[in-house]
């Protein structure tokens, strides 16, 4: 099984630096980093600011690990990093992913 991990960064910096980290540990294939527009709840009020998203590719079986390696070089004290299951997709590239991740063990 197959999963993308969406991730918000406060800046190109900073998602370059949890991608680049992720793949140095074989964690993700690969990582589009693009920048959102965010609007959302925080001690109390509405904020809003300018961030950089990530979608990283990887297996499901990796997203623990992920998950934990990025939240040690992320600045926020509470990150968004939420995976979606890909069902379906280019077998081809799903293969890669296979691939390209490191596999356990």
């Amino acid at each position: 099984m197959f999963v993308f991990v969406y991730v918000t960064c406060e800046s190109l910096d900073e998602a370059r630096k949890i991608a680049r980290h992720l793949l140095e540990k074989r964690l993700i294939a690969c990582a589009n980093i693009f920048p959102v527009r965010s609007l959302f709840w925080w001690e109390g009020k509405i904020e809003e600011c300018n961030e950089f998203a990530i979608i990283m590719k990887t297996k499901a079986e990796k997203f623990k690990e992920l998950r934990e390696e990025a939240k040690k070089v992320h600045s926020y004290s509470v990150p968004c990093i939420c995976a979606f299951v890909v069902e379906e997709g280019n077998r081809e590239f799903l293969d890669w992913i296979e691939k390209t991740v490191e596999h356990e063990g």
